[in-house]
């Protein structure tokens, strides 16, 4: 039997909304049939797309095989054929949108960060328990397929007692000058637009740090404007008031310590535009996306520092790579199949808005520490419950 289920995606005009989002979950699920639950039936979603540019909704339906499509929220929001409401919008106008969502009845799901400040995500936490549906935040890394086999070692506990976790991300954003164009929206850059990449990335790394290795109790970060001005959609200069790198140090639950460097200004010369190492009294691991090495204690090799004399070991020789796990479908998707089936069969959907809350939270105290030069406590949220791994 199939069920269906309508779905408003706002924002579906952008990168992410219209290649992740649609094209990559929604209507890869659509195309495969639908979402199978465990009452045997097949859940699909109905999307209805909205945002502000007719011309690139009814390019993007037409694509999809003319899929309903409105520039009009307000009216979209009382159609009861569509019970769930998706945001990938600009972080400015989120919380106003999820807002006016929850006063239409609808479940929420969204990209994060689901506000542009720790208040405003508590206040839309609270809203949607009120409300008594099912929210839930986009936390997309926790799925790529590199980062689910280190969670399998952690897991299996291959690094016995974990040390330390070391992050780095980023590429290079081109200006927008002329010889490249941007491959970010020029809003990311204007900090009073919701921009800034402590803003955008650290609630990514509360989430991978929280599900994977432990809570963070506290963070020290020093952020950076490397590239004060650049060039907008229509050609005409700014100039920058966001951050664009940020360099944090974080301390976790057990003792263990991680450091992120985040970046769009720094140019690639690792495996992946995203890696994560983990070192442990056991062993170590490095994850990129998709792929995942390690290397156990017996197979470490007994260096010894000495710079006069070349070096003849391959430190990357006995690396051994993560076997595949069951076939990993994309990150988004996994994640939406999972909201929705866990709203069609009512269970808690684990990462709901007191967890995007949460990350939102690690951002502003990020900014915060940057402000004051100093280390900054991670406190409990008030009614946010525990961290669920």
């Amino acid at each position: 039997m199939e069920v269906h289920i309508g779905v408003i995606l706002n924002g579906v005009t952008g990168r992410m909304g219209s290649t992740q989002h649609l094209t990559r979950s929604i209507a890869a699920i659509r195309n495969d049939g639908g979402i199978r639950l465990n009452d045997g039936s097949q859940l699909m979603p109905e999307p209805l797309l909205v945002g502000r540019n007719a011309a690139k909704l009814r390019s993007l339906a037409e694509q999809h095989g003319g899929l309903a499509w409105s520039t009009d929220l307000s009216a979209a929001l009382q159609d009861k054929r569509y019970p769930v409401y998706f945001d990938s919008g600009t972080t400015a106008m989120r919380e106003r949108n999820i807002l006016q969502a929850l006063a239409a009845g609808k479940h929420v799901y969204c990209e994060k960060p689901i506000s542009a400040n720790t208040e405003g995500a508590i206040r839309l936490a609270h809203a949607a328990d009120r409300a008594g549906i099912c929210h839930g935040v986009v936390q997309d890394k926790l799925f790529l397929p590199g980062l689910r086999k280190l969670r399998g070692l952690v897991d299996s506990g291959f690094f016995g007692r974990i040390l330390s976790v070391r992050g780095e991300f980023g590429y290079w954003i081109f200006e927008g000058d002329g010889d490249q164009p941007p491959q970010r929206p020029s809003w990311n850059y204007r900090k009073q637009d919701g921009g800034g990449i402590i803003l955008d990335m650290f609630p990514h790394w509360r989430y991978v740090l929280d599900h994977t290795f432990g809570a963070v109790r506290s963070v020290q970060c020093s952020g950076a404007m490397h590239v004060p001005q650049r060039v907008d959609e229509n050609g005409t200069p700014y100039d920058c008031t966001a951050d664009d790198a940020a360099y944090g140090t974080f301390e976790l639950e057990g003792g263990i310590v991680a450091q992120f460097n985040s970046s769009w200004a720094t140019r690639v010369y690792r495996d992946d535009l995203f890696m994560l190492q983990v070192d442990g009294t056991q062993g170590s691991a490095v994850a990129g996306l998709t792929n995942c090495k390690a290397l156990d204690r017996a197979h470490t090799p007994r260096t010894i520092w000495d710079p006069d004399v070349p070096n003849l070991i391959d430190f990357r020789d006995r690396w051994k790579d993560v076997p595949n796990g069951p076939t990993c479908n994309n990150a988004f998707r996994v994640e939406w199949e999972l909201y929705l089936r866990s709203l069609a069969e009512g269970t808690h959907f684990v990462h709901d808005f007191w967890d995007g809350a949460r990350g939102v939270q690690l951002a502003e105290l990020a900014l915060q520490s940057w402000k004051e030069r100093r280390w900054i406590d991670v406190p409990p949220l008030q009614d946010g419950g525990e961290v669920a791994t």
